[in-house]
């Protein structure tokens, strides 16, 4: 496959591109930075520059051309703003499915987060509000975009080491899972049609994480 990382140098995007390399997939990770572009292209990637928050829809369209899937893994990051969730958490993913349809390209994988459909409290900081109300927003565009999507909601993302053993399901306890295993998720389900369609929920947990994608 040939497969656009939109978000390209997120955590998660970093474990991401060797994973799909190693089985022969083509990775275009979509980076901000020249510095990011060479670092990706030193591990085997094919990175492409664009910024994400001043690129409009026909700017995602043409990195797009040719692609199998996009997969969704942007954030804004802990950087204490709130208007940049909107920009990036949502807008980069409205941006990124209507850019997908101009160019064709059915297959769409996101990257959320658990927990985002409840409802927002007044006890909650703004800039936690914010996130949760950009990535909600998201999911529900991505499920009524038309295209062949999967969404995965994980806990709270570490950097230890992949286990390679989580829990995935409709909904399940919060709890954490390292990024490494998130990112072995979405190469599962990168290469299982029967995720299209499916939105789940991610920890770590017991069950190798083929067993748990073909389960789920």
């Amino acid at each position: 496959m040939r497969v656009v990382v939109v978000g390209g140098h997120g955590k998660v995007a970093r474990l991401l591109a060797p994973l799909l390399i190693a089985r022969g997939d083509d990775v275009v990770p979509l980076v901000r930075r020249p510095e990011h572009a060479d670092e990706l292209a030193a591990l085997g990637a094919q990175p492409a520059l664009l910024d994400i928050e001043s690129a409009d829809a026909d700017d995602f369209a043409g990195v797009l051309s040719g692609a199998d899937a996009v997969v969704f893994a942007a954030g804004a990051g802990p950087d204490g703003r709130a208007d940049r969730k909107r920009t990036v958490d949502l807008e980069g993913s409205l941006k990124s499915q209507d850019g997908a349809r101009r160019a064709g390209v059915r297959r769409f994988v996101q990257v959320s987060a658990i927990g985002v459909d409840e409802p927002i409290t007044d006890e909650m900081q703004a800039v936690w509000a914010a996130y949760v109300v950009a990535k909600r927003d998201a999911d529900e565009a991505l499920r009524d975009s038309g295209l062949d999507w999967t969404i995965l909601r994980p806990g709270g993302l570490t950097d230890e080491p992949g286990t390679g053993r989580v829990r995935l399901g409709d909904s399940v306890p919060r709890g954490e899972v390292p990024r490494a295993d998130v990112a072995a998720v979405v190469a599962a389900v990168l290469a299982d049609d029967a995720s299209i369609g499916r939105q789940w929920e991610l920890v770590s947990g017991d069950t190798p994480v083929a067993e748990a994608v073909a389960t789920a």
